[in-house]
């Protein structure tokens, strides 16, 4: 029997880097949103480190955001990692498991490629080939069963939405071929099971607050609210990324910088606070803040 987890009454939020580089200004958008929100409604703000990919990460990486983080003068109430909770992960898939609601999957991504461009489906869409079993097959990785597929999120930047997940992306994977916990489990249970009443992250990872809210609503874990800024961009349009070569946030001038996000996020810092500390840049932060202010807009593009 899965026991039922109860929304919490207390505002708690978070702040999620994952250590594939250091921070860049789109990270401290999303950082600065984040714990003044969560100050702002008298709440928690965590620091979770999601270091559950590695192949991903880079050396140091973890460290190097902690460090940074303070130098911008955060705060956190608790700092804690993924990695020390695979168990966990472990569990609820057996949960999904036993309960018929997850299933393991044979297909590698060029099976399901060739399957959708035959048949003129979405390539991205999963048809549901090993729902019935793998046919001999070895099986690669674990899938949830979409069984429920409309969910709708009222986003508190973005607006009301609906999705249907089978049209958008079929049976999900939530443990890889290559034996890693998928990040929509690992964020979903942690959102879900740490307490978190409210997610304010960037656009890029709005849709996958649908595949995180449905894998809570099968497990009967509560789904916290939702909140998603602009994504920085660079002027090409292209989202901030190490990927795209995103410099790192300058900690030399952070009071400029931090100036700087505060406006990209819509709250109008006076001038003169550009080069007056951080102290004093925080404090009005802290005393001016509406997330009502924020853009409703999917992109932003990023002064520096």
């Amino acid at each position: 029997m899965i026991k039922i987890h109860k929304q919490p009454t207390a505002y708690r939020g978070r702040f999620a880097p994952s250590p594939s580089g250091p921070l860049h200004f789109g990270s401290l958008l999303a950082a600065v949103a984040s714990y003044l929100q969560a100050r702002k409604m008298k709440g928690e703000w965590w620091l979770r480190i999601e270091d559950i990919d590695p192949p991903r990460e880079v050396k140091g990486a973890s460290k190097h955001i902690i460090q940074t983080l303070k130098l911008y003068g955060f705060e956190w109430d608790r700092l804690c990692y993924q990695h020390q909770r695979l168990d966990i992960y472990s569990k609820y898939i057996n949960m999904l498991l036993d309960n018929k609601a997850a299933y393991f999957c044979a297909c590698s991504r060029q099976e399901i490629k060739r399957y959708n461009q035959q048949h003129a489906r979405n390539l991205a869409v999963y048809p549901g080939t090993c729902r019935a079993g793998l046919n001999g097959k070895k099986a690669r990785s674990i899938r949830i069963k979409i069984q429920h597929p409309d969910i709708t999120i009222t986003d508190a930047i973005q607006g009301r939405r609906c999705l249907n997940l089978t049209e958008k992306i079929g049976d999900f994977v939530i443990k890889r071929a290559d034996g890693f916990f998928s990040y929509q489990l690992a964020v979903a249970l942690d959102d879900s099971l740490q307490g978190m009443t409210e997610i304010v992250r960037g656009y890029d990872l709005y849709e996958s607050s649908f595949s995180q809210r449905y894998l809570c609503q099968q497990l009967n874990l509560h789904s916290p609210d939702y909140a998603h800024i602009p994504v920085a961009v660079n002027a090409q349009g292209i989202k901030l990324s190490k990927q795209a070569a995103a410099k790192d946030i300058a900690t030399e001038i952070a009071d400029k910088t931090l100036w700087q996000a505060l406006k990209c996020l819509g709250q109008q810092p006076p001038e003169q606070l550009k080069s007056g500390g951080l102290k004093q840049l925080w404090q009005w932060g802290l005393k001016h803040w509406d997330i009502q202010k924020i853009p409703r807009e999917q992109t932003i593009n990023s002064p520096v």
